[in-house]
């Protein structure tokens, strides 16, 4: 492995560790009504579970409510179970054919709780760039020992992945602090 591809695959990494930070914080509900807030509600169709979204039709009805509309009438009852029961503290409520989930205002102790853990979200994903860094240099380090590099190959190469690291790092700052502001919008 040379120095070009220890770097083209500690950025990829690093970049699929901020992925997933952005993954995290959509599931953190801001008190305004979002259709992927249901993703990872999983229903009970025919003894297999499955997404909401592959059984049901879910829109934004207006800021602060989602509609979930089963396609077959006999899963009106599971959905709105499985809505009820995840863990997102929602309480559906069952029109007809149609289920209104409306997202409950959030309180200031709530707004707080919930920027704590988007920081420790944050904190997280700086660790594991950080963690993909000290791998990175380890691997250099080991092309030095091993006589595939020069010194100034690898403190010139520690500095660029230094530079890639702090990149992240602003890139994670960034994403807390809009999320942060987002949550503590009234």
């Amino acid at each position: 492995m040379t120095i070009a591809e220890i770097k083209k695959s500690c950025e990829q990494r690093m970049l699929k560790s901020l992925e997933a930070l952005r993954a995290d914080l959509t599931k953190v509900r801001t008190g305004r009504a979002h259709t992927g807030l249901l993703d990872h509600v999983m229903v009970d169709y025919y003894g297999s579970p499955v997404p909401v979204h592959q059984v049901a039709n879910v829109n934004l009805v207006d800021a602060r409510t989602i509609s979930v509309q089963p396609y077959e009438k006999k899963m009106l009852q599971i959905v709105e179970k499985a809505i009820r029961e995840s863990d997102l503290g929602l309480n559906p409520m069952t029109q007809g054919e149609l289920i209104r989930v409306p997202m409950p205002a959030l309180t200031e102790e709530r707004r707080r709780d919930l920027v704590k853990v988007i920081k420790h979200e944050g904190e997280s994903a700086k660790v594991a760039v950080r963690n993909l860094r000290r791998d990175a240099n380890q691997q250099v380090k080991d092309l030095v020992k091993a006589k595939q590099a020069s010194e100034d190959d690898e403190r010139r190469a520690q500095d660029e992945i230094q530079k890639t690291t702090d990149r992240f790092i602003a890139e994670v700052d960034k994403l807390i602090a809009n999320k942060e502001a987002e949550i503590m919008a009234v």
